[in-house]
């Protein structure tokens, strides 16, 4: 989860070239208009990008350890610093240092106007023992959303004990709740992180039920992607949880990001099995889509083009684009495509 250890050169990661494709996303008929998100750490900012971005189609964005729109601003050291845990010199930007920003690319068509995200409720955690994104940073998010939505429609929560990780009950094999490692999954007591952020963005829920396995589905995600996927830091497969009452259409659609070394190349099924979103979505007639990156680092088979990537975080800080917080974005437009499809009518 660490971007400090960006530097260190680790082992790339990529699916094997001549696996069969995974089956394609289906189309589910699901209600385009109602799309929530979510996501920890490097999840967390592709989050507030993607919500930023498509404030027009997203209503309610819950964030864990993640800072303001594009606080990077296109610098991996500003990531490592000002974004992850600034000091006196490095602090993270403040919204006045955003807002101009955000308008000139609203101007330009790059992202949906800002005014769109007046009507969103958002959603916040800060753990007291995460010093990977420190609390200043996301402090500094609250703060962000304060400028374009009302303060009723934030919730800032913090948990006193937590580390750097997904807050579940659903995990197996949870870490401890001031852990900040692999698979960056913790129990913190009774704490369900998926059930109180989606609780607070789509209004009261059903109880959750026992989620069922064969609801739960890879997909392969070249087809939302021009070119190889690891090109652009995505694996070949991502994810959805597809309950039985949402095949006939109408399903609301949530977009659970999972954080750097939480892919299925590094944990498997680990976070789309144990993060806890899919109870919650057997019961309150949710689709979630996971999609996924891909750690790499350099050249991958077949491939024109070296990314640095060894982690396998969502990017935040522009390895894989210039424009990787607007709509123009290959990772931003892949998952739009994604989402597309899910709304789309099934065949008969």
């Amino acid at each position: 989860m660490k971007l400090r250890s960006i530097a260190l050169g680790l082992g790339v990661g990529l699916s094997p070239c001549c696996m069969a494709a995974a089956p394609a996303l289906p189309a589910v008929a699901a209600d385009g208009s109602a799309v929530t998100v979510s996501g920890i750490s490097s999840g967390g900012y592709m989050a507030v990008q993607f919500q930023v971005a498509y404030s027009k189609l997203v209503k309610g964005a819950g964030i864990l350890a993640a800072g303001p729109y594009d606080c990077a601003d296109g610098s991996a050291l500003r990531a490592l610093t000002n974004c992850m845990a600034p000091t006196s010199w490095t602090p993270p930007p403040k919204p006045a240092e955003i807002k101009p920003r955000i308008e000139s690319r609203a101007r330009l068509g790059l992202i949906d106007p800002p005014a769109a995200l007046a009507d969103d409720r958002v959603w916040v955690l800060t753990g007291g023992a995460d010093h990977t994104v420190e609390r200043p940073v996301v402090e500094a998010l609250v703060a962000f959303y304060k400028e374009w939505m009302p303060a009723s429609a934030i919730r800032f929560v913090t948990l006193p004990n937590a580390g750097h990780a997904m807050i579940s009950v659903s995990d197996g094999k949870p870490n401890a709740c001031a852990t900040s490692e692999p698979p960056f999954i913790n129990r913190c007591g009774d704490f369900d992180a998926p059930g109180e952020l989606l609780g607070h963005l789509l209004g009261n829920l059903k109880p959750k039920k026992t989620p069922e396995p064969a609801s739960l589905r890879a997909f392969n995600q070249r087809p939302f992607i021009a070119g190889l996927p690891a090109d652009i830091g995505m694996g070949d497969e991502g994810f959805a949880y597809v309950p039985a009452s949402c095949r006939s259409g109408g399903c609301r659609v949530h977009v659970a990001f999972h954080g750097c070394l939480q892919s299925e190349d590094q944990v498997g099924r680990r976070f789309v099995e144990g993060a806890g979103y899919n109870a919650w979505a057997e019961a309150n007639r949710i689709v979630v889509l996971y999609p996924q990156t891909i750690a790499r680092s350099g050249w991958a088979p077949g491939s024109m083009r070296w990314v640095y990537n060894p982690k396998g975080c969502w990017d935040w800080w522009g390895y894989s684009a210039m424009d990787y917080a607007t709509r123009n974005a290959p990772q931003m437009a892949a998952v739009r495509k994604m989402i597309a499809r899910l709304a789309e009518t099934p065949a008969q």
